[in-house]
């Protein structure tokens, strides 16, 4: 109970010290304030990035492999002239796949046009027009607000209805219900069976807004757009397990290779891309932007500590006086320790919680589809660290504080 008590005047003491010597306080935080303000911002912006790119990325699916023509590349040189003469992914082939392959669970053939225009009456606007096969709705997120999935006999004979996005929603048919009403795609009539989910602004548009996005049959986008040689893209799906999506990659390679009749010493025509690629390139940037923060805000922080040891050693100084008074009436050394040692904490947290405070504040610019938001764990993060820069800063002023003889104390001048 006794040591509870003077620790609590200690920590009181260490306040009306630092609330006395208002100016020289506020220009000791200005280092430890830009330094976690500098790392936490960084911080901020990475798992705002990361958030919105994942929520871009969760529209192609997750476990999920594309085979097409052009491979994906993230660095290096891209040897495109390699790539140039390989046919395009077919219906047929991936009909080819959908029989065959035993490790997919689910697989889709896709194609897009995009700024086509779409009309009801004289409301119209450009919109990107997806057509797909009955199982995309297991590969990618489709979330259905209003309606329904498309029924598999309405793929099987590509019926003309359509999902389609908020935005069009809103512009054909503000007001209304766009439920089982009538719109023109390329001069053809449509049914709307469903519509999507607002998704709102992202950084990045993987596949297309769905907002601006009209989902509709295969069959009868190919009768649209497709000229006599159309291409594809295939998606295929594995099973939720790492192992899975090796089975399922070599099992699409091989049943490829056959249908393409490559002989065993040539090389793959096709390409079997994994999003995991994609996400594994942007982790290395939130990498590099992550140690940019730490850097930047380590060298602040590191001026910041500094400053504050130098406060604390001017402190012990100017106290010498009361240090031996405190002594000879029987303060122990680990409360004089715990005065100058919770000052310097004190003086730290005092500096980063102004720094958060400002990232906090930044948090409320707009940044267009980027939405930045302080998360608990940043900011434990940056009280976290200012605490150890208030105790590394303070350690070594408070020992030489509570050493002090109290005879020579009391008579310092």
């Amino acid at each position: 109970m006794k040591f509870l008590r003077q620790t609590f005047e200690s920590f009181r003491f260490a306040w009306q010290a630092l609330r006395s010597n208002l100016l020289r306080t506020m220009l000791s935080l200005l280092g430890v304030t830009i330094g976690i303000f500098a790392i936490i911002a960084v911080f901020t912006l990475v798992d705002s990035l990361e958030r919105n790119i994942k929520d871009s990325l969760s529209f192609i699916g997750d476990k999920v492999v594309y085979v097409q023509k052009w491979p994906w590349s993230f660095g290096g040189e891209y040897q495109w002239w390699k790539y140039f003469q390989r046919p395009e992914p077919t219906y047929k082939e991936y009909r080819f796949l959908s029989d065959n392959l035993e490790n997919a669970k689910a697989i889709a053939a896709m194609d897009f046009k995009g700024r086509v225009t779409i009309k009801n009456g004289n409301n119209s606007m450009a919109s990107l027009i997806q057509g797909t096969t009955f199982d995309y709705n297991k590969i990618s997120d489709v979330p259905i607000t209003n309606g329904r999935y498309f029924t598999q006999q309405e793929i099987d004979v590509a019926r003309n209805v359509a999902i389609i996005g908020s935005d069009v929603a809103e512009n054909l048919f503000p007001a209304q219900d766009p439920l089982g009403k009538v719109f023109k795609i390329n001069g053809l009539n449509f049914t709307i069976i469903g519509v999507q989910l607002k998704k709102g602004e992202s950084l990045i548009d993987v596949g297309g807004n769905p907002d601006i996005k009209c989902l509709i049959p295969y069959g009868s986008f190919a009768k649209m757009f497709h000229s006599l040689n159309p291409s594809i893209d295939i998606v295929v799906k594995a099973y939720d397990t790492d192992e899975g999506m090796l089975e399922l990659e070599s099992e699409i390679r091989g049943l490829m290779r056959a249908r393409r009749g490559l002989r065993p010493l040539q090389d793959d025509n096709f390409a079997i891309n994994r999003p995991e690629a994609a996400a594994q390139a942007i982790s290395g940037i939130f990498t590099v932007l992550t140690l940019a923060g730490w850097v930047i805000g380590g060298f602040s922080i590191l001026i910041g500590g500094f400053g504050i040891a130098n406060i604390m050693f001017v402190s012990v100084k100017e106290r010498t006086n009361i240090i031996g008074i405190q002594k000879s009436l029987g303060a122990k050394n680990y409360v004089i320790l715990f005065q100058f040692l919770f000052e310097a904490i004190l003086l730290s947290l005092v500096g980063g919680l102004s720094g958060i405070f400002l990232v906090y504040l930044l948090s409320f610019m707009s940044l267009g589809s980027l939405d930045l938001k302080l998360t608990t764990a940043n900011i434990a993060l940056g009280l976290g660290v200012s605490s150890v820069i208030g105790i590394l800063s303070g350690i070594i002023p408070a020992f030489s504080a509570a050493r002090l003889d109290p005879v020579i104390a009391i008579r310092a001048k």
